[in-house]
């Protein structure tokens, strides 16, 4: 359901279920478990979110499976949507993800909880679940707002409105536009130029980022700010990373 291959530091998950590649209960867990595993493995210091084929990213649940409207399968199916993206937002590394078609309710959500988002121009967005009578439960209703600001949050929500990739990009639902074809490449460049940044600054730093949208006062974060800072001289990198800069060549990362 969710093809996974790495190379040089990078990796690269597919979501696959055609047509649309629908998120299902096994596949929402796999995906929990794949962030665990390159959570873990420190030589992995970015991944890139694409959709199989040419028209979708993901269009998110497969309805039918909430058709009988049974309850112990919503709670299932709302747990593991929150449990594996989660899991992303958490993600020791950088995650991007790049939008090859239409990204539609928990697809749009999986995009969201990427640090970074690419989309290509034929893309469209939008969190539709209230017109199905059913909510964004994996992570939506929460980050989509900090993205984009309550007002687009409640257009795209509240009035089902779909969003096209430029409209996307000038609310800063996205974060680059590409022609038709070129996200993935656009999101694989990202990720070359984060694989050559420092694991241990990188990870740091998405951290702090973070404490913002948590609502970390802001005098806490700055003081959280300073002791990352420092943090940083008790590994390898810091030195190297300097050195290198002042000898005028590549640094060779030791923290991974």
């Amino acid at each position: 359901m969710i093809d996974c291959q790495i190379d040089g530091g990078i990796a690269t998950l597919t979501l696959r279920n055609p047509p649309a590649n629908t998120f299902t209960a096994e596949s929402l867990e796999q995906l929990t478990q794949l962030v665990h595993e390159l959570d873990a493995n420190r030589s992995v210091c970015a991944a890139v979110i694409t959709g199989d084929g040419q028209k979708f990213f993901s269009a998110g649940a497969d309805l039918k499976s909430f058709a009988d409207g049974d309850r112990a399968r919503a709670r299932l199916m709302s747990q593991r949507f929150g449990a594996a993206f989660e899991a992303l937002q958490q993600a020791r590394f950088v995650t991007i993800a790049a939008i090859n078609g239409y990204a539609m309710g928990g697809g749009l959500e999986c995009a969201l909880a990427c640090d970074i988002r690419v989309a290509e121009s034929q893309a469209q967005m939008a969190l539709p679940e209230p017109a199905v009578g059913l909510l964004p439960c994996g992570c939506g209703t929460q980050t989509l707002p900090w993205l984009v600001g309550e007002g687009w949050a409640k257009r795209m929500i509240l009035t089902g409105e779909r969003v096209d990739a430029a409209t996307a990009l000038r609310i800063g639902l996205v974060e680059e536009l590409t022609p038709a074809g070129g996200a993935y490449e656009a999101a694989m460049t990202m990720a070359r130029r984060a694989v050559a940044l420092s694991p241990a600054a990188t990870a740091a730093s998405k951290q702090l980022i973070h404490a913002a949208r948590e609502g970390v006062p802001r005098r806490a974060a700055l003081a959280l700010e300073r002791e990352r800072f420092v943090d940083l001289f008790d590994g390898p990198d810091q030195q190297e990373g300097v050195n290198a800069f002042l000898e005028k060549r590549a640094p060779v990362w030791q923290d991974r």
